[in-house]
């Protein structure tokens, strides 16, 4: 019998049943759909991180307080220890400055928002992360040695306080602390993860005489010279920091660089993507199961069908590639609806993350759903072609 003969029996057979052909199909499309967005989900994730990360610099070192080793005494990071890393000895550091962090809830009349990085530093903070004003002006050194209560907020922070006003010279709360908005941040942008732009930045006395208290610093924010002189700038402030805490095994802090912590992030959101497309693939096995059930329920129904096509001299290759050919066509089907709509669905943001479709991932789900159809369809359609003509007449 020719393919197309064969082909327009599997064809009729797929529209006997149209509930049962499109609840399969259903599967299907469920299956590709996700593993398509998931993993686009995941890229945009880890390009959102990347581009966030970047928008700091390639020249930047972050120090942080580490635990001390048992029997050791860890000493906390201090402003003398960020003024250290700025001179003679560390001809490769531009910048260096102390940050310390706050949990705190701004408020404005009768709106609050609990802002994400309430961050307490000096004037050369916003020049080593790339942090550039919008409006009105970034504090002073002066305000540092005042401690004035001025504030200078994120986009995000702006508008969720401050709707359609403008903020600068206006007064907000800081955990029922008057602070004046003294200018807003350029927007940067949100990774999905983190919005860069939910910050508020104040004087470092300030944040400690209103917030924290005069504990260590939550970490020294480094800029080099350049790129190229990031390696040396952070021996260089291996050397000065060991020396100022009297080191001699391991440290109580630690560095890390943009590199190290694009590669610590860029990791994490593989795995996330890997775990995401592993759930992803558990609902196309789910359809496959699915294809294999109707296939066989589809045998059962059809067996009297089937005794009289093979009475009339229909080979055994035939019934096999009709019932081949109908779960293939199942999962193909499914499988171009499930492209369409992942491809679709990757057009909108995702919980704050803005999918970035993966061609490789388009074409792999296609090509395993076209898979699942053979590998699911070859039992119901091998057990259709073993069949004997006179066995399958004389069932009811």
């Amino acid at each position: 019998m020719r393919i197309v003969e064969i082909a327009a029996f599997a064809v009729r057979g797929l529209t006997a049943n149209k509930m049962r052909s499109g609840l399969t199909t259903l599967g299907i499309l469920i299956g590709v759909a996700s593993v398509i967005l998931l993993i686009a989900v995941g890229n945009g994730a880890s390009s959102a991180v990347q581009q966030s990360i970047a928008g700091l610099g390639t020249n930047i070192l972050t120090v942080s307080p580490q635990r001390a080793q048992p029997g050791s005494t860890a000493k906390p990071l201090t402003t003398a220890d960020a003024a250290a890393l700025v001179g003679p000895d560390s001809p490769a550091v531009k910048y260096a400055s102390p940050v310390v962090t706050a949990q705190a809830t701004a408020g404005y009349g009768d709106t609050t928002h609990d802002v994400a990085q309430f961050i307490g530093s000096d004037p050369r903070y916003f020049d080593t992360t790339n942090s550039a004003v919008a409006q009105g002006n970034l504090f002073s050194d002066n305000d540092v040695q005042q401690a004035r209560k001025v504030v200078v907020i994120g986009s995000t922070v702006a508008t969720q306080l401050f709707p359609g006003t403008d903020p600068v010279g206006k007064s907000m709360l800081v955990n029922n602390i008057p602070f004046t908005v003294i200018g807003v941040l350029a927007a940067k942008g949100s990774s999905g993860l983190q919005d860069a732009d939910d910050i508020a930045v104040a004087p470092l006395t300030t944040t400690q005489n209103a917030l924290t208290g005069y504990g260590g610093l939550t970490q020294i924010v480094v800029q080099a010279q350049s790129a190229d002189a990031l390696p040396d700038a952070q021996a260089q402030v291996t050397t000065i920091l060991n020396g100022r805490h009297k080191i001699t095994g391991v440290a109580d802090y630690r560095i890390l660089s943009q590199d190290q912590l694009l590669s610590t992030r860029t990791a994490t959101t593989e795995t996330f993507t890997v775990l995401l497309a592993s759930v992803a693939a558990i609902s196309l096995l789910v359809g496959g199961i699915g294809i294999t059930n109707i296939m066989l329920v589809t045998v059962t129904e059809r067996i009297r069908e089937i005794g009289i096509r093979k009475a009339v001299g229909a080979p055994r290759s035939s019934i096999l590639g009709q019932f081949l050919i109908e779960a293939t066509l199942l999962s193909l089907f499914g499988g171009f609806l499930g492209v369409a709509a992942g491809v679709i669905g990757s057009r909108f943001t995702i919980a704050g993350i803005q999918p970035v479709l993966v061609p490789s991932s388009v074409l792999l789900a296609f090509a395993v759903s076209a898979l699942i159809g053979l590998f699911f369809g070859s039992y119901p359609a091998s057990r259709a072609a073993k069949l004997r003509p006179i066995e399958a007449l004389r069932h009811e």
